[in-house]
């Protein structure tokens, strides 16, 4: 599998969470308020870990 693309440049702000289906995959990245990023393959988890932030953020970005 190739690597995955960075997300593209979005606008910033509390609360501003995005979700992008990574192309190709059955793969979705999730871009929180805080600048975290992570990509899940299920959606619960992937709200589940947007809607929890600040717990666990530091770990899981990949910025």
């Amino acid at each position: 599998m190739s690597a995955i693309p960075e997300a593209p440049p979005v606008l910033h702000g509390h609360r501003v969470q995005r979700i992008h289906w990574v192309l190709g995959t059955d793969l979705l990245r999730a871009v929180c308020h805080c600048g975290a990023e992570r990509v899940f393959d299920d959606p619960v988890p992937l709200w589940d870990w947007l809607l929890g932030c600040p717990v666990d953020h530091e770990t899981w970005s990949t910025s």
